[in-house]
């Protein structure tokens, strides 16, 4: 069973930056694709960047050249480098772990941003 937990949200106003981390209990493999989701209130939860074990990443349009997802192996942990936040970025951002076509999600975190 994995399980993720996640941490870096918070306040933080527009065009300001977050890191978001996100560990995974026991081990990474090197297999996995990893990601992050996120979900505002009223809204389905949509998918933002992934990165796959070979180091490919990839992006919803609306963080292309604002959003850098990252991962390290040999930490267990996946990253998400957010800059020049938007209001409409607030939300619950949650990490995913995709095994043998298995999707496992963190608790989330909450990001705010606000003027």
């Amino acid at each position: 069973q994995v399980q993720l937990v996640e941490s870096g949200g918070g306040l933080v106003q527009p065009g300001g930056s977050l890191r978001l981390s996100c560990v995974a209990s026991g081990s990474i493999f090197t297999i996995d694709t990893l990601g992050w989701y996120r979900q505002a209130p009223g809204k389905e939860r949509e998918s933002l960047a992934g990165i796959t074990a070979s180091g490919t990443t990839h992006y919803a349009d609306s963080v292309k050249g604002r959003f850098s997802v990252s991962r390290d192996n040999a930490k267990n942990t996946v990253y998400l480098q957010m800059n020049n936040l938007k209001p409409e970025d607030t939300a619950m951002y949650y990490c995913n772990l995709l095994r043998f076509g298995n999707n496992y999600f963190g608790q989330g975190t909450q990001v705010i941003v606000f003027s």
